[in-house]
């Protein structure tokens, strides 16, 4: 059953034809270009920009699209299952969510619009540390009060499109940890205009990795923000970025599923196709299980991302089903990776058929935005109720 046959919404089905054909004009070849450079695929953002589909959480009211957390799953899901990465920009969706929940109207008002347009954009989002990895709350990054405005010190790691973006959602430390009642007081979010800070105090540097992600590391030295920069209230920072996370969790285990659709169905094809030994492979059953099992491995994430999805847009605790969707869809997308790459033998290594690429790329999110074990030590201390084991 094709995907688009399942959405309950015809307006849904619709998006994932326009995101199709859109991902249509760039090709493996243009991936593989890329890929050879460490380049960014700034052709491809701009015309998902100019189809609207980066502005797809934003209310109308602000130029925006106005769709659901289904419908932006979606979106993602359709530009991995094609072929393309949506790794280059999805952070604009799930930084969004911060800045619509608990922004001032007139930050709302100031920076949603031109997003909206096109004329910004808002990619980066500031929260992993060098020292802290996963660890948040342990961050050392601070925004100090400084007249009307901050004074910001420290180091990320991991801010991917850093060098490609506009604004920076970024999590400091306004409060010393030792002066908090709370482990989860003291943190704030800012909304930094890097055009602003570069030179300023704000320096990028990229991080080469095994895929083109465009990643960076930041570092701040006495950065000055002015107080407007504040998103909400001081010291509320860390409850502000849950939901967010949330969203992160939702979108990229969307694009797991678009992934693992990708790899089944070149697969499938391939297994129709190769003929060994007088006979097509796929008539084996060491060939066909294989593929068979990651197909409803697939199916089985699949429903758990559209469970999550939902319960986001009712607005009701997802924190559970948001990570147990990012744990399903990233193992099922690396199990049809592994499988993609045996059914294929030699030839799956082979840069031509994109296989090599895609399988790097998939494997990233065993890894992030959160390890795999940390959604399972979740699992256990919040659903379970079993001892905190971190």
């Amino acid at each position: 059953m094709d995907a688009s046959t399942r959405d309950s919404d015809t307006g849904t089905a619709q998006i994932r034809d326009a995101v199709r054909v859109l991902c249509g004009r760039f090709p493996g070849e243009y991936w593989r270009a890329l890929d050879r450079e460490r380049a960014y695929p700034a052709e491809f953002v701009a015309a998902l920009t100019e189809a609207g589909f980066l502005a797809a959480l934003i209310p109308e009211e602000h130029g925006g699209s106005g769709l659901s957390m289904s419908a932006a799953a979606a979106i993602m899901e359709e530009i991995h299952a094609s072929g393309c990465n949506g790794a280059a920009c999805h952070a604009q969706m799930y930084t969004m969510g911060t800045l619509l929940r608990h922004g001032s109207a007139e930050q709302k008002m100031q920076w949603l619009p031109a997003i909206a347009r096109g004329e910004l954009r808002l990619q980066a989002f500031g929260v992993t540390e060098p020292t802290s990895g996963t660890d948040t709350l342990a961050l050392r990054t601070s925004a100090v009060r400084s007249g009307n405005g901050y004074v910001i010190n420290g180091q990320k790691i991991w801010t991917s499109r850093a060098e490609h973006s506009d604004l920076m959602l970024l999590l400091a430390r306004t409060t010393p940890r030792e002066e908090v009642k709370k482990r989860t007081d003291g943190l704030s979010v800012f909304l930094v205009d890097m055009r602003e800070a570069k030179g300023k105090g704000l320096t990028i540097q990229p991080i080469r990795t095994m895929m083109n992600h465009a990643t960076t590391e930041v570092f701040f030295d006495d950065l000055r923000v002015p107080g407007s920069s504040l998103i909400g209230e001081e010291g509320q920072g860390f409850r502000y970025i849950l939901s967010g996370m949330n969203a992160e969790r939702i979108l990229i285990a969307a694009e797991c599923i678009g992934d693992a659709k990708w790899f089944i169905a070149r697969a499938s094809a391939y297994a129709k196709e190769r003929a060994v030994f007088g006979r097509p492979i796929g008539q084996n059953q060491g060939v066909q299980f294989p593929i068979a099992r990651a197909y409803a491995q697939m199916r089985a994430a699949e429903l758990m991302v559209h469970e999550a999805a939902s319960l986001y847009e009712a607005a009701r605790d997802c924190g559970a089903e948001a990570n147990m969707a990012k744990l399903l869809a990233a193992d099922a997308s690396w199990a049809a990776a592994d499988m993609c790459v045996q059914t294929f033998g030699g030839f799956g290594f082979a840069e031509e058929y994109d296989i090599e690429r895609k399988f790097r790329e998939t494997r990233l999110y065993q890894v992030a935005p959160i390890s795999t074990n940390l959604i399972l030590s979740y699992l256990a201390e919040h659903v379970l109720g079993l001892p905190r084991s971190y």
